[in-house]
């Protein structure tokens, strides 16, 4: 009788994280982008906002003015947009890479991804102002510094969280290093305020095009890392548990490993350094939904794509002068990781 009870409690439970992934979440997420459409120096009420884009589908007598629909259109679109994609795949590569390296502590920024990928950006600006370039470059460094800290944690053909995290700040302090170097050697007048600007992380700049550009990898990333969801399920038991059910380990953990760069440096390319998402979102989603990545990656994505809307609200509400995204997001993730790491105490799962 009390496995049947467990067994209905734990069907229940299935059913409610299947209804805030597949309902709740999305309808935050619509409603959240509608209000951050009107929200700036030029406010939009949220009705036009709606009323403006369901004319697309169909037939509305106009309520709004033309500088309304340019403001919301040509401008504050693909930034929303961007927001959502950017969080979304943040989030998600954040949980994969906790996934398959066991430990709630790991994301993008910690393992020296983001500062790899950094670098690769102001190398580009550098040399020559090209999307194509600065992606190229970033996702190559980032790959690169992916590796560095891979091969510097491997202890007995394990990574320690510890090991994993030293490797880490060594990783980002010598391409924050390299960064240095860059500002240095930059034209002040013409490259230096465009890379520290860049660096910063912003969504002020965002265009259609860029969107374009920058989304189309972390959606095929994006994709893949979630057609993975049951290897990085098997993958967080352990790779002895992994490897008797058949799953090839160092290979599987590589393709994510890739596809996570591929959704940071993306990203980090059009909009810069926004950190501590792929840390405390997943965190947070994992609170709601436990676990299993057949739920935890969709709801991440959910997640993170409102909670970088809200975060780009505040950005441009706060202050008249626009707060770079990439400094909210560091002021709120920064003391959330340091109260995992004081909870976890670097034990990974079983300390999370």
């Amino acid at each position: 009788m009390n496995a049947e009870s467990t067994a209905y409690q734990r069907g229940l439970r299935s059913g409610n994280r299947l209804w805030l992934v597949w309902i709740i979440l999305p309808v935050i997420l619509i409603l959240a982008a509608l209000v951050s459409l009107g929200v700036g120096r030029f406010h939009i009420q949220t009705a036009k906002v709606a009323g403006l884009l369901a004319s697309h589908f169909v037939n509305l007598e106009s309520f709004w003015s033309e500088t309304d629909a340019r403001v919301v259109e040509l401008i504050r679109l693909p930034r929303i947009i961007m927001a959502v994609a950017a969080g979304a795949g943040l989030a998600m590569a954040g949980a994969s890479l906790q996934g398959i390296f066991r430990n709630p502590l790991v994301g993008p920024q910690i393992i020296g991804v983001s500062s790899g990928a950094s670098f690769g950006g102001v190398l580009a600006i550098l040399l020559a102002e090209s999307q194509i370039l600065t992606i190229s470059f970033s996702f190559a460094f980032g790959l690169g510094a992916m590796f560095i800290v891979y091969a510097m944690s491997r202890v007995g053909g394990r990574s320690p969280v510890l090991m994993l995290v030293l490797a880490g700040v060594v990783t980002s302090a010598f391409f924050s290093a390299l960064v240095s170097m860059i500002k240095y050697v930059a034209d002040p007048y013409d490259k230096l305020p465009a890379i520290v600007f860049w660096l910063m992380g912003s969504l002020a700049t965002v265009t259609h095009q860029k969107v374009l550009i920058s989304c189309l990898p972390v959606l095929a990333a994006g994709t893949v890392i979630y057609l993975m969801r049951f290897r990085i399920n098997v993958l967080s038991l352990g790779d002895e548990e992994a490897e008797a059910l058949g799953i090839r380990v160092e290979l599987t953990r590589w393709a994510v490993l890739v596809c996570a760069t591929m959704v940071t440096s993306a990203l980090v390319a059009v909009c810069g350094v926004i950190g501590w998402v792929g840390l405390v979102v997943p965190h947070i989603a994992r609170m709601l939904v436990g676990p299993d990545h057949r739920v935890l990656l969709p709801a991440s994505a959910l997640l993170g794509g409102i909670y970088l809307l809200v975060i780009d609200g505040l950005a441009r509400a706060l202050t008249p002068a626009e707060i770079p995204i990439g400094i909210i997001t560091a002021v709120i993730g920064a003391p959330v990781f340091g109260v995992l790491l004081k909870k976890t105490q670097g034990k990974g799962w079983n300390g999370a």
